[in-house]
């Protein structure tokens, strides 16, 4: 078994103009002051990282890799996730997706839609260049408008939304893979990989592409009912990141897993502070051992009520207390008889003849 590494943060929710949120030095000095030994970077943010640079310069990448080391901080991995939510975007949701992409290509699909896979390129080529050998990222979507069967759906919609959706990204991970690095969707509502099903669907149109891999996050499971355990039992060999975040669900007789267009804070189903919601992360970390899991347990601190410099400064020792520093021996080794073959069979009531 292995002992999984954190614990680590994903800066997204963090990044702002004043310090210590507005540079790569100052948040990873933050990040370490509060106990984290990682930090998961966005890659669409130039107040901490130039992913174009670092696809193109080692010495970029070397640099960058210094700042976090002097402040003792890893790199956890890099994220593409609104980059990935372009590589595929219904014309439905074409307005309120642009403003993810950069400037010069808003208001145009395909320009945006080429270059988001630039961007995945690029972040393939970083990681590799940064010694990392997971991603983070969205899928995007195609067949999302139709997740639920009405108007009842026409004939192979959903085969051709994920054939489509495979189109695209087969390449994206054929130079993830040329790269070495492991491509990690993460399975969230909005993306056509919101599930296991779905994501089986696509793993199905890629041809089981061994880069197609998975981000583990139970918060998402816990608002759609999914059982979060057996998602690891089924899925444990794809599961390649791992965002440690809460969610609370609590239908009642008015609202249940749609939400009614609430907010967050009045919806039944909304993420919580670490500690805060409902998720078992004992029996999470318990399974992410067994299983071998050798990856970063990284903080998405999301929370409709608490403020987020108290959820980063509660989630490094939630982290660091749920990890499970795996044994190299079993328990009960002190009563161990050693080998015996005779002994066995004398047991067992076995003669030496067989008889």
């Amino acid at each position: 078994m292995k002992t999984l590494k954190g614990p680590g943060i994903f800066l997204a929710q963090f990044v702002g103009d004043a310090a210590p949120f507005n540079s790569l030095d100052s948040i990873a000095a933050w990040a370490a002051g509060l106990g984290y030994k990682g930090i998961q970077i966005p890659t669409w943010d130039a107040r901490l990282f130039d992913l174009a640079k670092a696809a193109q310069s080692q010495d970029y990448c070397d640099e960058v890799a210094g700042i976090c080391a002097a402040h003792g901080i890893a790199i956890t991995e890099l994220s593409t996730h609104l980059q990935g939510q372009l590589v595929a975007v219904h014309p439905a949701y074409d307005a309120m997706f642009d403003g993810f992409a950069a400037p010069h290509v808003r208001g145009n699909p395909a320009a945006r839609q080429a270059w988001a896979v630039e961007q995945l390129r690029f972040a393939a080529t970083a990681s590799r260049r940064l010694g990392l050998t997971a991603h983070a990222s969205f899928s995007g979507a195609l067949a999302w408008p139709y997740i639920y069967p009405w108007p009842q759906r026409p004939a192979g919609l959903v085969e051709d939304a994920f054939a489509e959706l495979a189109r695209r990204w087969h390449p994206i991970l054929d130079h993830f893979d040329s790269e070495g690095v492991d491509l990690a969707y993460e399975i969230h509502p909005g993306e056509d990989l919101h599930d296991g099903v779905t994501f089986e669907r696509f793993l199905d149109a890629v041809g089981g592409h061994s880069r197609a891999n998975i981000l583990y996050d139970p918060s998402h499971f816990v608002l759609q009912q999914l059982d979060y355990l057996a998602f690891i039992d089924i899925y444990h060999d794809r599961i390649k990141c791992f965002h440690v975040k809460d969610a609370e669900f609590r239908p009642n007789g008015r609202s249940g897993i749609y939400g009614g267009y609430q907010g967050w804070v009045d919806r039944p189903g909304r993420f919580r502070s670490l500690g805060d919601g409902q998720v078992d992360f004992g029996a999470i970390f318990s399974k992410m051992a067994a299983n071998d899991f050798s990856g970063w347990a990284v903080l998405e601190w999301e929370c409709a009520l608490k403020h987020p410099e108290q959820g980063a400064a509660e989630g490094a020792p939630f982290i660091a207390k749920h990890i499970i520093r795996v044994t190299d021996h079993a328990f009960d080794d002190f009563a161990a008889g050693g080998e015996d073959r005779a002994l066995n069979r004398r047991i067992m009531g076995i003669a030496e003849n067989g008889a």
